[in-house]
């Protein structure tokens, strides 16, 4: 069984180097209230049609206690979920959304504390008509993301960690981090300096 919230002892960051651009969602999809806490866990996934949220509002009562709901909303025009919505996610177990897309009431979701990325805010909800499957491969904020992919989301970004390579990332990430701990601000600024000087030299030749 996979520790999910040692994923969230690390910051984005830290996964940097251990995955390939392509598993960062683009800048767009980032925290909708300030200091909100680093989130980590298996991504339940929702796509969503133009205008419609049916079926994340279906999926608040399918995500298992722990997940993080990751949603494709199918525009920005109109909000995918609110204040309640997201007020019945937190009480069932879901630890946070994340959004390709934009919702509303941020005032409430604020004052509950629940764990938002999205795009933005508009007041307009979206309608209830289109149904669809739940937890399938999805696009959100430029990733490819399946079910069970780890998310690890704060203020510096949302890296996806996919299933099958989650321990080797994992301890990638964590060696790195445990490294760059060990080096005092003195030390990195003269390997940096070095480093830099050492560069500058090699490109002017070229």
């Amino acid at each position: 069984m996979i520790e999910y919230s040692k994923y969230s002892k690390l910051s984005p960051t830290a996964y940097a180097e251990a995955l390939n651009r392509c598993q960062f969602m683009d800048f767009g999809i980032n925290e909708l209230w300030p200091q909100i806490p680093r989130i980590a866990g298996p991504a339940f996934t929702v796509q969503l049609h133009p205008g419609d949220n049916l079926m994340l509002h279906a999926a608040i009562y399918e995500a298992p206690t722990g997940s993080v709901i990751v949603v494709k909303a199918g525009d920005t025009d109109f909000a995918v979920a609110g204040g309640n919505v997201c007020a019945v996610a937190q009480k069932r177990g879901v630890i946070g959304f994340v959004i390709d897309g934009v919702i509303r009431d941020l005032a409430e979701i604020r004052q509950n504390k629940f764990p938002v990325f999205a795009r933005g805010v508009i007041p307009i909800p979206g309608q209830k008509n289109i149904t669809g499957p739940l937890n399938i491969p999805i696009k959100c904020g430029g990733v490819n993301i399946s079910p069970g992919d780890i998310i690890v989301a704060d203020e510096e970004g949302i890296a996806v960690i996919p299933i099958e390579k989650e321990d080797q990332v994992y301890k990638a990430a964590k060696a790195r981090s445990k490294n760059d701990a060990m080096i005092s601000l003195d030390d990195w600024e003269t390997e940096h300096y070095a480093k830099i000087m050492s560069l500058i030299k090699q490109r002017s030749k070229t």
